[in-house]
């Protein structure tokens, strides 16, 4: 198994964070993987975007020309990224920023209203981690407890509440993402 994951939206996103702990969580899991990331140099509202691969095997180079899954944001990494998928890929759009029409119908396609569901549970900085589950719950490339590893060393220092919204979001994307199969 070898899957190459491209997350992209604007900085401010936890787009470079989400990578790196699904990065880490593969890690964690016995597996291989590499973690790539790309941002401009605003700290928030410039793109950022990282690519992740994660395999069974060694991995000799950190770049993909397609990606297996990609997770969209807003409309700019959408329109940026989507031929960057692969056919037969997953195709995992935040639905709140993303107004453009998918017109590809070689890829899978899940449309979440991310940022609305984020608020719902209490946070809007939230939304990537619902994205991430859902990657999760489609894909079945890394295991729930894997990911929860990795956010409980990321907020370690944080209050109780934000591990609790986290594990909150990162199951209902989760859900989300099965009930897509």
């Amino acid at each position: 198994m070898k899957e190459s994951l491209l997350l992209s939206g604007s900085g401010g996103q936890g787009i470079i964070s989400g990578g790196f702990m699904l990065a880490e969580s593969a890690v964690e899991s016995d597996k291989h993987a590499t973690f790539l990331p790309e941002y401009g140099p605003e700290q928030r509202g410039g793109s950022a975007q990282c690519t992740v691969t994660i395999s069974d095997t060694e991995i000799l180079s950190p770049l993909v020309k397609k990606c297996s899954s990609l997770i969209a944001m807003n409309e700019q990494a959408y329109k940026k990224f989507y031929t960057n998928l692969k056919a037969g890929g997953l195709m995992i759009i935040n639905a709140n920023r993303v107004t453009s029409e998918v017109t590809r119908k070689d890829v899978k396609v899940l449309s979440i209203p991310c940022d609305d569901i984020a608020v719902e549970i209490g946070n809007p900085k939230i939304a990537i981690i619902i994205m991430i589950g859902a990657l999760l719950g489609a894909s079945g490339i890394l295991s729930k407890e894997a990911f929860l590893s990795s956010i409980e060393q990321k907020f370690a220092e944080k209050k109780p509440e934000v591990m609790e919204m986290n594990a909150i979001a990162l199951q209902k994307g989760i859900d989300i993402g099965k009930q897509s199969l």
